[in-house]
């Protein structure tokens, strides 16, 4: 008798052992799948550190722009739930209390954790080519011991008998030259100064700006010439367009536009009345793109159809305030004041992405994808022109001194320049793809008060103007010759764009497998992400299956004693398999 009690003891306990084992291979399992699951949940949502502030939407934040007035979030999270301080005072977030204006920066904490000596505005805004007084002010550092007092403190006016020089190089970029009171940069042989501090090459073609496209410098000469598709005009250096006209097409708010060069002839494309906002086009095939900020359809029509007919594209966001398309790669890129981001989709409107976000209030976009580049408008706090790839790496600013409001952006491909219009400064600028080279071409006029849109063609740059509701150009190398193209009454224009195939050349493709891969395909995603689940749960259930075949002579009997009184777990009972014995077991079978 007791010998057979110990047998039954021995069944259970090897019972209880088999379980455990079953149970400790079905929690690995379980565990994979939902390590394999969260990856996609997760997917594209950042994950945000200890000095970030998390958005409701899943955005990372700076934390010291928690509660600054500012929705940097996109969803108004960060400003939710705070403590208002009044004009005059800053908010100290960990201490929930508000500090004077004047006690930021001045070298003193007054929140408990800091906050109003670690700005950025208190560190990182004097530039080399500035002095920080003692106060945190900064002053250009060509005022550094000049018998003036830039400083309120008069910390620029002290300590002049040193040799500034040796510290941080004065400030300059190559040379720094100590002076009795004070000091000066200079530049080496073929280098020129800019902003009293810089060097930078001299490129002798864009000093003198002749040339309209191709400039060639030999033997201390220049020779212009034209790319392909364009003549160049005798005495001038300037290039004119062969083949088909060339047309503008503007957006206002009775409609899209299309008018010849001279506006001499003009018809209406659409006459859907909304806010005017950006157009861009595809001009080997012949068809528009635009939007309005109030709403978040992006619109395409074809020119070649008869009745012009808009179709909807894609479902944006509101806000979008520039529009460009990649001709090489059929993608359109736009940026978008409620998302603070740049878009990409593709122009059959099947796929799109978030390529950048954390903009403060971006305005325009453009594209070259022969280079592999993508150029945008930022504005408000910190207004500037940056630069990255097609795919949204490599980020570089282009523009981030003596710029107020840019509201445009258009490049001329042949030269290798970028233009902006400025609303604020009320000019039109360019300046190189690297950064360099900078000039102002055209400055207020009485027809740029209010720019909106841009384009470079031949020989002028064209925008449209929203207080005097007309078009207008001038040439794009020193603004002369200004024309009034078309002026449109009561029509406020907006986004304009230059219909022509040689402004959009064909070339190879400079990123080749990036641009394919630019737009996530989320179906194929979603499949793979099924795929993998599935062949985890048959490779379960298979070894499952297995074990239970392998342990089978030994009864599992035992599982079915265990009750929600001894487990309080439903989840475990619904999902253990229990084994029936047969008869068959007590002559020494076995299931199947």
């Amino acid at each position: 008798m007791a010998c057979g009690h110990d047998v039954i003891a021995l069944r259970q306990a090897r019972n209880l052992e088999d379980t455990e084992q079953g149970m400790e291979h079905l929690g690995a399992v379980l565990l994979l799948l939902t390590c394999v699951s969260s990856l996609h949940l997760t997917e594209g949502f950042p994950k945000c550190d200890t000095e970030q502030f998390v958005c409701n939407n899943g955005r990372c934040v700076p934390l010291n722009l928690r509660c600054d007035g500012v929705d940097e979030c996109g969803d108004n999270s960060d400003e939710i739930s705070c403590f208002n301080c009044t004009s005059g005072s800053f908010h100290c977030v960990a201490a929930a209390r508000c500090v004077p204006s004047r006690s930021v920066c001045d070298g003193t904490p007054d929140c408990s954790d800091g906050a109003d000596e670690q700005l950025d505005t208190c560190a990182h805004t004097c530039a080399r080519s500035q002095f920080r007084c003692t106060n945190g002010r900064c002053v250009p550092s060509s005022g550094r011991c000049d018998n003036i007092k830039d400083c309120e403190d008069g910390s620029d006016e002290e300590n002049c008998d040193e040799n500034e020089c040796e510290v941080n190089n004065g400030g300059c970029s190559h040379l720094c030259i100590d002076l009795p009171l004070g000091f000066m940069c200079d530049c080496p042989s073929g280098m020129r100064l800019v902003q009293d501090t810089h060097c930078q090459d001299v490129d002798h073609c864009l000093e003198l700006d002749v040339c309209g496209q191709i400039c060639v410098r030999t033997n201390g000469s220049l020779a212009c010439d034209c790319q392909e598709g364009y003549v160049l005009t005798a005495g001038t250096g300037q290039c004119k367009s062969t083949g088909v006209a060339a047309h503008v097409v503007v957006s206002t708010h009775e409609g899209v536009k299309w008018m010849d060069l001279s506006g001499s002839e003009q018809r209406n494309i659409t006459y859907k009345r909304a806010l005017p906002g950006p157009v861009s086009a595809l001009n080997a095939k012949n068809t528009l793109y635009w939007t309005s900020p109030e709403n978040d359809i992006i619109y395409r029509v074809s020119l070649d159809s008869s009745d012009y007919r808009p179709a909807v594209l894609l479902k944006a966001s509101e806000g979008v305030l520039g529009l460009a398309v990649d001709w090489i790669h059929e993608l359109l890129y736009w940026v978008s004041t409620n998302t603070h981001a740049l878009h990409v989709a593709s122009l059959n409107g099947s796929k799109q992405s978030e390529l950048i976000s954390g903009l403060l209030r971006p305005t325009a976009v453009a594209v070259q994808p022969l280079l592999g580049y993508v150029f945008w408008a930022d504005s408000e706090a910190s207004p500037r022109i940056e630069r990255a790839s097609l795919d949204g790496t490599r980020r570089i600013a282009l523009i981030t001194s003596y710029i107020r409001c840019p509201v445009a952006i258009s490049l001329d491909i042949p030269r290798g320049l970028l233009y902006w219009a400025d609303s604020g400064l009320r000019t039109i600028s360019r300046v190189a793809f690297d950064g360099q080279h900078r000039k102002t071409v055209v400055e207020s006029n009485g027809y740029l008060d209010q720019p909106f849109g841009l384009a470079i063609f031949e020989s002028r740059v064209y925008w449209s103007d929203q207080l005097t509701n007309s078009i207008c150009s001038a040439d794009k190398h020193n603004g002369n010759m200004l024309q009034v193209s078309q002026t449109l009454g009561s029509v406020s224009p907006a986004g304009l764009v230059i219909l022509h195939p040689l402004l959009q050349p064909k070339g190879s493709d400079p990123l080749e497998s990036k641009t394919r891969t630019l737009l996530p395909d989320s179906q194929f995603a979603w499949l793979l992400s099924l795929t993998v689940i599935i062949s985890l749960l048959l490779v379960g259930a298979v070894l499952w299956r297995q074990r239970s075949e392998f342990c089978a002579p030994r009864s599992l009997y035992s599982l079915g004693e265990v009750t929600l009184k001894e487990s309080q777990d439903p989840l475990l009972l619904s999902r253990l398999p229990i084994v029936h014995e047969h008869k068959a077991d007590t002559q020494g079978g076995s299931t199947d």
